[in-house]
């Protein structure tokens, strides 16, 4: 409804909802997204006839006078109530990685996640290239899988990965005296984590796309694989696929992981060269039919999709 004026309560109660709300206060979003929001919401405010709000002023003062970080915090509301606090990079790229943000078709498979948690419910997760766990989290906090393996390669990223799990209260090690924590050296000398509780097992694992090998996917025993964004260059196509053929194939005992890759189209000739890899190599694709409420915020206008692969 349009605004008339008059009257400063709502712009408080945004106010209270936004800048001032716990979360916020707790985890902040960048100084130039605060910075941009409340110089916006001052404009909207002193374009009506409202008394002045001095709140307002005061929030926009402080934020002035806050240094510039290369991190910062970005929230999430699940349909529960329950929220997802992420640490960010500020950069896009930073450590010669693009792995340190949250990209939307993260967002997007997330939101599929949850219209659609009988997916994952009681079963075993591998994430590729899990980036800082948006997706990941929200599986593990709204759709009751079994087990969920976080997986990526450089070494930041998992870092500030394990970093927003622990945020996010599912590697604590004393949160629950049921949870069980254990880290130990993986085969390239990196900390594997893991994370055993009523629930849920978590683990966060370096996975280097080129070296993994066929004993090594077989051993995770998984149902299900997912990736997001991860497949923004013909190199990195031929890698992740390379991961796919060695995928276990159904025996009799243990069917093959379903996968599912979320995409965002930003170059159609890349995706379409990906389809054709799928192709040649025998592994049968379909685009996955989305219909949901939108829950984050990214890109309405961009152009994302989900494939389910058939190893």
């Amino acid at each position: 409804a349009e605004y008339m004026g008059g009257d400063s309560s709502p712009f408080l109660a945004v106010l209270q909802k936004t800048v001032f709300h716990p979360l916020s206060l707790k985890y902040p979003p960048s100084v130039q997204y605060r910075r941009r929001f409340l110089s916006e919401l001052i404009k909207k405010h002193e374009s009506t006839s409202s008394e002045p709000l001095d709140q307002l002023y005061e929030a926009l003062g402080v934020v002035l006078n806050t240094e510039e970080t290369t991190h910062c915090y970005k929230n999430y509301l699940l349909p529960s109530g329950d929220a997802i606090t992420l640490c960010e990079n500020v950069a896009i790229v930073s450590q010669g990685t693009t792995g340190l943000i949250t990209w939307d078709a993260g967002l997007y498979l997330a939101e599929w996640a949850l219209e659609n948690s009988e997916v994952f419910r009681n079963r075993r997760i591998l994430e590729l290239g899990s980036g800082i766990g948006l997706t990941g989290i929200a599986i593990c906090k709204a759709c009751h899988p079994r087990e969920y393996i976080f997986s990526d390669h450089h070494e930041s990223v998992l870092q500030q990965l394990s970093e927003n799990l622990r945020l996010n209260g599912l590697t604590l090690e004393a949160e629950s005296c049921s949870r069980r924590r254990e880290e130990r050296p993986n085969h390239q000398g990196h900390l594997d984590v893991d994370l055993e509780d009523d629930h849920v097992r978590i683990s966060v694992k370096e996975l280097d796309w080129n070296l993994v090998s066929k004993d090594e996917l077989a051993k995770l025993q998984v149902d299900v694989i997912l990736a997001a964004d991860v497949v923004y260059d013909p190199e990195i196509s031929q890698h992740l696929i390379g991961v796919l053929q060695k995928l276990p194939r159904d025996d009799g005992n243990r069917a093959t992981p379903e996968v599912y890759i979320a995409f965002n189209i930003r170059n159609p000739d890349t995706y379409h060269d990906f389809q054709m890899q799928l192709d040649k190599v025998e592994i049968g694709w379909e685009t996955v039919t989305t219909s949901w409420k939108n829950l984050f915020p990214y890109d309405q206008h961009a152009n994302i999709v989900i494939l389910r692969l058939h190893v």
